[in-house]
């Protein structure tokens, strides 16, 4: 459950990202693109989960550990860190879509960071063994 609360969370941000976009006068092309490059992997990651994950795929655990674990996670903690290299919180623009994407984004990690941590606890790796056998 958790890894489908990191792409939900995902997609949530992605749709707040696209609302402050178009009310930004943003390109529409950029927009378009972004949609498609997000729909693309979030896709794909969910059917990764619902497909083979949950059904004890043993490789399945592997690539989500190793793409939102370690890709993923620098995409979401990249953009914050530098720009706290290069402000200070006193010039945050408290706007609701900015708390909003923090609020999304702070749950975001600590889903992907849960879900990596739990998904090679000994009890998983047994569950992950039993359901190989029985496939």
């Amino acid at each position: 459950m958790l890894w489908l609360l990191a792409v939900g969370t995902g997609v949530a941000e992605s749709v707040v990202g696209v609302v402050g976009a178009v009310g930004d006068n943003a390109p529409m092309a950029g927009i378009a693109a972004q949609i498609a490059i997000r729909t693309l992997i979030y896709g794909g990651l969910f059917v990764v989960i619902d497909r083979y994950f949950r059904y004890g795929v043993n490789w399945s655990r592997y690539l989500l550990a190793g793409l939102l674990g370690t890709v993923g996670i620098a995409s979401l903690v990249v953009g914050p860190i530098g720009w706290l290299l290069d402000h200070d919180l006193g010039s945050l623009d408290l706007t609701p879509q900015f708390l909003l994407t923090a609020v999304l984004r702070s749950v975001h990690v600590t889903a992907v960071l849960t879900a990596l941590l739990l998904t090679f606890q000994p009890e998983t790796n047994r569950w992950f063994r039993h359901n190989a056998k029985a496939a």
